[in-house]
């Protein structure tokens, strides 16, 4: 197994791709700390495993407190820690007019603060077993920019720099750190790009005008991004590090 004896934590873990990558991390043999705020959606993966296989770790990642101090929950719980995927975010403004600065801030603090803080966190624990490896979720509007999402974007770049920074800042303890950018996945969360003014249609519209713009034709599914991430934290990938790897089907491709 790719992951046996492995201490791994998942941020938002229990719905979307954070599921996939807990579900593909324990199959592997990895002891998996799963964080989320949803503790119903985290019970429903102990039960999926058993206790002695996931760990619920219930934390708003979207306050330092709760970003930092789920980390060492974690950590405690687990004995360690070799794996961080830093996976939280969300969509944020879709418009710098009129901006809202309380869903500004929210969406800064949760799509890179949380990543810094969580990364920031595990690496002493890292560095103290050995080395280890971190992923960070960015997505293609990291890498390209986004009309419909521009503050999620320009957080999201910032992952991107964050995780290129940060590997090499680790690479002389042995602690890879990488980024997975996905394109429009088909999760929960899709509806916050597609369906921001609640019109089934114009949701529908723009899902369609997305597909038509990847090469292979069609949204990234969860477990695909899952099997990335899951590639990144084996030793498959142990001389792999400051790398932005896009999931998108061709997208960033042009």
């Amino acid at each position: 197994m790719r992951l046996q004896g492995k201490l791994a934590i998942v941020t938002a873990a229990a719905s979307g791709m954070g599921r996939e990558g807990v579900r593909r991390f324990v199959r592997e043999g990895a002891r998996v700390a799963a964080i989320d705020i949803s503790s119903e959606a985290l019970n429903a993966l102990v039960a999926e495993f058993g206790p002695d296989k996931v760990v619920p770790i219930v934390a708003d990642l979207s306050t330092p407190e709760g970003a930092r101090g789920s980390i060492d929950r974690a950590v405690e719980a687990l004995g360690g820690a070799d794996i961080l995927w830093a996976h939280a975010g969300m969509p944020g403004p879709a418009s710098v007019e009129n901006l809202d600065m309380d869903a500004y801030r929210k969406a800064i603090d949760l799509n890179i603060t949380s990543a810094a803080l969580g990364a920031g966190q595990v690496a002493p624990h890292m560095r103290a077993r050995g080395g280890g490896s971190i992923i960070f979720t960015s997505s293609i509007s990291g890498l390209v920019g986004s009309m419909m999402s521009p503050i999620y974007s320009a957080a999201k770049w910032g992952v991107v720099g964050l995780g290129k920074s940060l590997a090499l800042a680790l690479a002389g303890d042995n602690i890879r750190v990488n980024v997975v950018c996905p394109g429009l996945a088909d999760t929960p969360m899709k509806i916050g790009f597609t369906g921001r003014s609640g019109d089934p249609a114009e949701a529908a519209a723009n899902e369609a005008k997305v597909v038509g713009a990847v090469p292979m034709g069609r949204l990234v599914k969860p477990g695909e991004v899952a099997d990335a991430a899951l590639w990144l934290a084996s030793d498959e990938a142990s001389f792999v590090t400051g790398v932005a790897l896009p999931v998108d089907g061709g997208f960033t491709a042009r």
